[in-house]
């Protein structure tokens, strides 16, 4: 390129994206370190907000943060969201006006072998932030819980906002007991007029897409087999989850935070962010498929049975269509779509692992590309 500049520093996209809210906002996200909260930083960077990353060192390795440096550019605080001091202080230096909560245990199986430090984690870490927060600089904040936090007992239909928190197994459980939480802040201490921070929740279905190197999780498992040209182990094949790709909720909640900062009190609630409850939720043993079929092997896949036991709920499904009407926020990437992006995400860290920052960012402007076309609000200038 004449001027100098590599295609990475090319790449710039339009800050006026959801209505130009983050540009130039300080932004705290928790959980940065993470796999999906690694894209939201990602992407917020990209759209010149000054990040605040809260969150213990990165859970795997590899891990996408490292992968992508995602601490170049960004205020990189290494903590425990149980340290509610520390939290406070780094809240109260920085001033973020726009906080997004995805720091929690996030697997089921781990709740099963840790259960007092997952509701430790996910209920009094989820405490801490929302005391640290009370009359802060923050105008509006976004929690993640989980789909899972629904206690799942209604078979007759996905499951809506309004239905009963619950949980069988202790992540589950957790998830159900940190919206219960986040709801009596709200009406406690969040309503008046002295101390007014929009709070809203989300409830996101199975979250698929390239960076994910978690335990028993089917992306990061099926991966590692196919590198090692070995079939996939699969536990439960007839599993349903809500499956969507990761820029969807992530693209939801910067979009919901956007309207909570610029129209106040009309979206402090609990949403779900997952597809369409008219499409077909797809079983384990049929992503599975899919992603053979991507990977062009020969390989298959195999059945395996654990020698622990862990209960976990066959079929989940949620209803995002209030999120769909009152956020004109909706999923936009079919199942192949989705496993696609996916699979060449890995496909090119394996192959030119240097190029990979720069192969993200364009998967976020592919994604933005769609909601263009698709004349989503969030996506228009």
């Amino acid at each position: 390129m004449g001027n100098g500049k590599t295609r990475l520093e090319s790449l710039v996209m339009s800050k006026q994206i959801f209505n130009g809210v983050f540009q130039n906002k300080t932004v705290l996200v928790t959980g940065h370190t993470g796999f999906i909260g690694s894209w939201l930083t990602l992407w917020l960077k990209q759209l010149d907000a000054n990040v605040i990353g809260y969150s213990l060192e990165p859970p795997t390795d590899p891990s996408l943060f490292n992968i992508l440096d995602i601490k170049k550019g960004i205020i990189n605080i290494i903590s425990d969201l149980r340290d509610k001091e520390k939290l406070s202080s780094i809240i109260d230096e920085h001033k973020p006006e726009l906080v997004f909560h995805l720091a929690a245990q996030p697997l089921v199986r781990e709740s099963y072998e840790k259960p007092l430090e997952t509701f430790e984690i996910n209920v009094i870490g989820t405490a801490n932030l929302l005391q640290s927060i009370r009359n802060s600089s923050v105008k509006s904040a976004v929690i993640m819980t989980s789909d899972k936090c629904y206690s799942n007992r209604i078979e007759t239909r996905p499951h809506i906002e309004t239905d009963p928190m619950g949980g069988s197994d202790p992540y589950s459980a957790s998830k159900g007991a940190a919206e219960l939480v986040i709801s009596s802040f709200r009406d406690s201490f969040f309503n008046g007029e002295n101390d007014r921070v929009e709070i809203s929740t989300v409830r996101a279905g199975n979250i698929l897409g390239g960076g994910d190197w978690a335990k028993n999780r089917i992306i990061p498992d099926s991966v590692k087999a196919l590198i090692n040209n070995n079939n996939i182990m699969i536990r439960n094949p007839k599993s349903i989850r809500p499956w969507q790709y990761v820029l969807e909720p992530v693209a939801g909640i910067m979009w919901l935070a956007a309207k909570m900062y610029s129209n106040p009190e009309q979206f402090d609630q609990a949403w779900n962010f997952g597809p369409s409850h008219n499409e077909e939720s797809l079983s384990v043993k049929q992503i599975v498929e899919i992603i053979l079929q991507k990977w062009d092997t020969e390989l298959g896949f195999d059945l395996i049975k654990d020698s622990e036991e862990y209960f976990e709920e066959e079929k989940l499904v949620i209803n995002s269509s209030k999120a769909s009407l009152e956020l004109e926020w909706k999923n936009l990437y079919s199942m192949d779509e989705v496993i696609s992006e996916t699979i060449s995400w890995y496909k090119k860290f394996h192959e030119q692992a240097l190029e990979i920052k720069e192969f993200s960012i364009s998967q976020i402007e592919r994604y933005i590309s769609k909601g263009k076309q698709n004349n989503m609000k969030w996506a228009q200038e």
